[in-house]
Formats: C-alpha cells, structure tokens, sequence
C-alpha cells in the first residue's frame, strides 16, 4: 500500500502527527497527492495547462518508480531514489532535455510538498541534472518568410471564404509579433488597440504584456475582423479574436497546422511550426539592430539568457558572411 506522511502543526507550531486511515485502498492517497498538487500549480503558481499537463505526467512517473523499489512513505524517498528514476529514464534513450524538465518537476514538487508539511525532508533539492547541449533553433530566412505570407494571401483569395482570411491574420500576427501560440489563441478582440497599435496579451504564469504589430499584421486582422469572422461566429464564440471553423475559439492544434501548411508552399523553408516563427521574428529584429532587452520584453521572456539564444543564431549568420565575404577570413 502506498502510505504518504502528512505533518500538521499545532497552535504552538508544534508538530501533530496525523494517524494514518485503517484501510486506505491503493492509489487513493497517490491520486489525492497528485490532485493536490495540480491544484497547487493551477491556483497559486498559475501555471498553462501544458505546464501543468508535463509537471503531471513526470511526478506520476517519479512515484511509480519510488513504489516499485519499496518506498512506502514520501518521508522515505531519497536523492539515490530519484537518481534512479532518472538513470532509468536515460537507459531508455530520453534526451538530455527531457531529463532536466524531469528534474526540475522533481524540485518543484519536492520544494511544495516539504513546504507544506508533506514531507519532512526535500530530498530532491540537491538534484543535479545532465546539462543539455542548447543547440540553434532553426529560422526562417526574411525571404522564406515574405514568401509565405505572400503565397498565403493569394491562397486565401483564391480560394475565398473567412477560413483564409483568418489563417493569413494568423500567419501575420505570429510573425509580426512573435507571441506564442497559446497567447494567439487567446486574444479577445478588446485586446486588440489600433490607436497604439499593441496587442495586449497574457503570458506564462497570467503575466500580461504589450507588444507592438505592425501595420501589415494589423490590416490582415482587420480584414478578417470586418470581412470574415462575423461568418463563423456561433453562441461559442464570445469575444474570441480567432474562431475555428465550427465557431469556438480556435485550437492550438489548429494554428499548427495551418503555419505547417504555408511553409511547405516555400521550396527550401524549414519545417517549423508557431514558435518557429517566434524564432525567426526574435532573429530578424536581432538582425535589424534591435536590443536584447527590447526583443526580451517583446518575446514575455522572464530571462534575458532565454532570450540570448537567438544572438547566437544572429552571430553565426554573421560569421559564415565574414568567412564568405572577407578577403583575409
């Protein structure tokens, strides 16, 4: 039986030991923990569903490791247990990636359940992690990018009806203003400004921003704001800036798709998804002389190393022009 150790503190602050149920069935404490804190990461660090989604999944993993080597109490899994979880994981060919977001999901479950009285110890908090060798995210050349929103527009005027219009403004507003899918889908058509010409978003962790669109993202919005939207708007639809075709506000799975598509109509385009074009918009005004705190706060990045990786791309691009162009290189 999977048994965890909850400590209660007293009026004094001493500690009151809670007597465990006589009979508990198995998993009933494990999915009461595990409810817990998903409510924790929902409620008070305000996590996305993604983020939560993975933190879910890895702590479920970690526990049914620690069960199957016989530990019965939180208050008994050790750093070696977790060092285990995580050797098992590598023998089973997981990235180096992947490894450090398990070990992070470690620390932060660890660090809740000791802070709040569920553990007496933090075994997790002296979890080292494999470091991930970064490497450049691919991007889009300025001209691969022209060209998809050019073959796009004429696509969607072709064919005609609002689906087109829609996919072009999203395929502008993600490339204009590098935002995330996530934050795309949740737009309202009060967070569009055209007098300061900012879209108001909310990031990770509820984190609201501005970011500054330009002024052909903002006329392909328009137009399917004025021309289109209103032809797909359902009692589902509330004041959702993108619609899906059956009139709810559009799936991320949706916009991943439509970005596949516009880049395979451009012959030598990467396979990129969204955030590829969040890359390749970070890169080019990198490129245009923009500065890293400027791009930091346009990309919501809550540090400025997350958004050094795309000086990287930029100082590469440099290089191999200085190697090709230079007399004496």
């Amino acid at each position: 039986m999977w048994r965890l150790a909850y400590r209660r503190r007293g009026v004094h602050g001493e500690e009151v030991p809670e007597p465990e149920p006589e009979s508990v069935p198995p998993g009933d404490a494990y999915d009461q923990l595990l409810a817990e804190y998903v409510r924790h990461l929902r409620s008070e660090r305000h996590l996305s569903e993604h983020t939560i989604r993975a933190y879910r999944t890895d702590v479920t993993s970690l526990l049914t490791h620690v069960r199957r080597l016989g530990v019965e109490r939180l208050d008994d899994v050790s750093v070696r247990s977790l060092r285990s979880w995580l050797a098992k994981q590598q023998t089973v060919g997981q990235a180096r990636t992947t490894l450090q977001r398990r070990s992070a999901a470690a620390r932060v479950f660890f660090a809740w359940a000791h802070r709040t009285g569920r553990s007496a110890a933090n075994p997790a908090a002296s979890l080292r992690s494999p470091k991930a060798v970064r490497a450049l995210p691919p991007t889009l050349e300025q001209s691969d990018a022209a060209a998809m929103l050019t073959q796009a527009t004429a696509a969607a005027a072709e064919a005609g009806g609002p689906s087109g219009l829609r996919d072009v403004a999203m395929l502008e507003v993600l490339y204009a203003t590098g935002v995330r899918v996530s934050e795309l889908c949740g737009l309202n058509r009060a967070d569009v400004d055209r007098d300061r010409r900012v879209l108001r978003v909310f990031g990770k962790g509820s984190k609201e921003r501005s970011v500054p669109i330009g002024v052909p993202a903002l006329r392909a919005l328009d137009r399917w704001l004025e021309s289109g939207r209103e032809s797909l708007v359902t009692r589902e639809s509330g004041e959702a800036v993108f619609l899906g075709d059956r009139g709810g506000r559009i799936d991320p799975r949706v916009v991943r798709r439509i970005v596949h598509r516009a880049l395979r109509l451009v012959e030598g385009a990467p396979e990129l998804g969204p955030h590829g074009l969040r890359h390749a918009m970070a890169t080019h005004l990198l490129e245009g002389g923009a500065d890293l705190r400027s791009v930091q706060e346009m990309l919501g990045h809550a540090s400025l190393a997350t958004t050094q990786i795309y000086t990287h791309v930029s100082n590469d691009r440099l290089r191999q022009a200085f190697l090709q162009a230079h007399p004496r290189a």
